[in-house]
């Protein structure tokens, strides 16, 4: 057998075992161990030489991009972990090495520069384009940390599908037979999807943090330190929840909430939609790049959304949504008066991994008259925007199997260093009511800062910001309770 040969099937061998002794109690996890090593030395150890000890499973890392501190690999991992010796997938891994790795960082022993974890949100972005990139993160943290992130599974090349999934035109369902003609197309484009992907059923977050810990080992990290960004940051909840021990520290940054049933999921939404509108309103009345400024800017918009009936009304109102994530609130404002003047602007939102999406939240809707109720909460929390992305959420998952692989739960999440969560007072898309929502559940396990302006994703926007989180990855230093940062 060539050394190759046998370097995958010790790979393999490593990932079955992590995901046996994942979940066994100390006792049988150290009779396990015990007869591992046992087993491991009556099948390959000549008399009178101590058995090997299984590696962990392995990244072989190649030269990719044209940056030579870059580089790429995979990490050969179960497609259902709850059958570690059944089919298995590739998921994709890069790694951008330290700048100046000799600087020290608190909890960290060894020559080599730590590794920094980047969870990429959507769900849908791609880790490994971010690490191409290199500019997701300050000078500081390139100097001291490895920075390494990965495509998820579901996602781009971690078993992506090879479908199209773009939202298209998301109109307002108005009767019986649009709501299951929409179930009935979603159910087919998963159908299509499904053949091209080894992971479109068990491409849940919940399979996604026995993926992370399996990286973690590959890495050779004793603890994990992470830095999760909108979706990503539920991906750092349940890793935390699942091995608080092996937490060095964990950034949530634009703080998803697992804890909604679907009526609150579509009401927070809606209300993270109406107050990014209003901060853009006060915006309007106090700068003169805004192109109504001067104008009843709630008046011009509503008028728009009622002459613009309930379908092209709907697409129209995630014109907030798309805007405001940056935020880009002139050209938010450039579209509203170019609506006004009869002109169409382009609607553009990215499209959603609906494997990884619908697996995590339950779109329990089974009739157009459970979807009218959600349309009237997200109308009641949002009259200027009216709708909210919930709708357009619940709308890209009708027709999901239920229940779903990892259902909502009120986090339990007890890590020695508590989580750091930062979000923006006015954030369009993860509202600043889920990030005080998730602390709470947190308690003293998790320490949240507000950036007191607008934005989805504020990590570099204020040197108070990037402090924030750079004093807290590099030393371990949690802020006090009710830091903010002023936009």
């Amino acid at each position: 057998m060539s050394g190759g040969h046998l370097r995958v099937t010790t790979d393999v061998l490593s990932v079955r075992t992590l995901s046996r002794m994942d979940a066994m109690s100390p006792r049988s996890l150290a009779a396990s161990v015990a007869a591992l090593v046992t087993g491991l030395a009556l099948a390959v150890a000549p008399p009178g030489h101590a058995a090997p000890v299984p590696e962990p499973p392995r990244i072989t890392w190649t030269v990719c991009g044209n940056d030579p501190a870059v580089r790429c690999g995979s990490l050969r991992l179960p497609v259902d972990w709850s059958q570690p010796d059944g089919a298995t997938f590739e998921l994709a891994v890069a790694r951008r090495t330290a700048r100046k790795p000799a600087s020290h960082t608190a909890g960290h022993q060894g020559d080599a520069a730590p590794a920094l974890v980047f969870g990429p949100g959507g769900p849908g972005d791609s880790g490994v384009e971010r690490i191409l990139a290199g500019n997701r993160f300050s000078p500081e943290i390139l100097d001291r940390f490895d920075t390494v992130s990965f495509d998820p599974r579901g996602v781009a090349r971690s078993g992506g599908p090879k479908c199209d999934l773009s939202l298209g035109k998301p109109g307002l369902l108005t009767s019986q037979a649009e709501f299951e003609t929409v179930s009935a197309d979603n159910q087919a484009t998963w159908a299509a999807c499904r053949s091209t992907s080894p992971v479109w059923d068990h491409a849940d977050t919940a399979s996604a943090v026995r993926d992370l810990d399996a990286l973690r080992a590959a890495l050779g990290l004793r603890q994990l330190t992470f830095h999760g960004s909108s979706y990503g940051t539920l991906l750092g909840q349940q890793y935390a929840e699942r091995y608080p021990g092996r937490v060095r520290a964990i950034v949530l940054e634009g703080v998803f909430d697992h804890s909604l049933d679907v009526r609150q999921f579509v009401r927070t939404q809606a209300l993270a939609a109406q107050d990014a509108f209003g901060e853009f309103v006060t915006w309007c009345g106090q700068h003169t790049e805004c192109a109504l400024h001067g104008e009843d800017v709630r008046a011009v918009w509503n008028d728009v959304l009622d002459k613009a009936g309930p379908q092209r009304a709907f697409e129209i109102a995630m014109l907030p949504i798309a805007r405001l994530a940056s935020p880009d609130r002139a050209a938010l404002a450039q579209d509203i008066a170019s609506l006004r003047d009869g002109a169409t602007p382009e609607i553009a939102l990215p499209p959603i991994a609906s494997s990884v999406f619908c697996a995590d939240w339950p779109a329990a809707v089974r009739e157009f008259g459970e979807y009218e109720q959600l349309v009237r909460i997200a109308r009641r929390a949002a009259p200027d925007v009216r709708y909210g992305a919930g709708l357009l959420a619940i709308r890209t998952c009708l027709g999901w199997p239920q229940p779903v692989a990892n259902p909502p739960h009120r986090l339990e999440a007890r890590a020695s260093t508590p989580l750091l969560l930062l979000n923006s007072r006015h954030d369009v898309r993860t509202g600043h009511v889920w990030a005080t929502l998730v602390a709470a559940q947190l308690g003293r396990h998790g320490r949240l800062v507000t950036y007191e302006g607008s934005g989805h994703g504020v990590y570099k926007n204020t040197p108070c910001t990037t402090a924030a989180v750079d004093r807290y990855l590099i030393d371990l230093v949690v802020p006090p309770r009710g830091a903010s940062c002023p936009a």
